[in-house]
């Protein structure tokens, strides 16, 4: 039976898509390369783990709409599942190296998007779960199905630098924020009631008229 290992060495922001993605350098290793891997059918589960590393300045602020107030961290910093992934290899025999392509949102109503935001240097500690089908032949030349270990798994900290980067080449000086349709429409309402250009404009009045009138 074939055993693959795997790693990730790498990560790049992919500059030519239609929504923000990243591409992860994904080495793996056949254990047992007197078996050639025709294909593998790889699904990766990826997970963030907010234990891994210290939090300083701003970001115990920035964090606290996800996982409240710092005193109770230590109950409420649990891994978060992050996304899902997959992605077929081609033929190798003792290991390959492939680009692991994964979507990324930037809506703020999403836990690791909040996650991601509220850093502000360093990296972002992840973990990888593999799973999925090999298919090989033995050493009859018959052709084999396996499944991947559920034991598989690889860590890798993703540099914050490259998420903002991410975001800063498909959103240039601008965040992502989804509405309810009503809160939508009453904003919109309001800009235009108003005459003004933008709804950033509409938000930055509305702003300024609630600080004016906060005691």
């Amino acid at each position: 039976m074939v055993d693959l290992d795997f790693a990730i060495e790498d990560v790049k922001v992919e500059k030519h898509s239609a929504a923000p993605l990243l591409l992860f350098a994904l080495r793996v290793v056949n254990k047992t390369p007197e078996l050639p891997v025709l294909n593998v059918m790889l699904n990766c589960q990826i997970r963030i783990e907010p234990t891994r590393r210290r939090y300083d300045g701003d970001e115990h602020d920035r964090l606290s709409d996800l996982f409240g107030e710092p005193s109770r961290w230590g109950e409420t910093l649990r891994s978060l599942l992050w996304t899902h992934a997959g992605m077929a290899t081609p033929a190798f025999g003792a290991a390959c190296k492939v680009d692991l392509p994964v979507p990324c949102s930037y809506d703020f109503n999403i836990a690791a998007t909040k996650y991601f935001h509220g850093l502000e240097r360093g990296d972002v500690p992840l973990n990888f779960l593999f799973s999925g089908s090999i298919f090989y032949r033995d050493g009859e030349g018959r052709l084999q199905i396996s499944q991947i270990a559920w034991t598989k798994d690889c860590a890798y900290r993703l540099p914050v630098s490259v998420w903002r980067d991410m975001m800063e080449h498909y959103y240039p000086h601008s965040l992502w924020l989804c509405l309810q349709r009503d809160a939508f429409e009453q904003l919109y309402r309001y800009r235009r009631r108003r005459g003004l250009p933008t709804f950033e404009s509409a938000l930055q009045e509305l702003l300024d008229a609630s600080a004016a009138s906060a005691p």
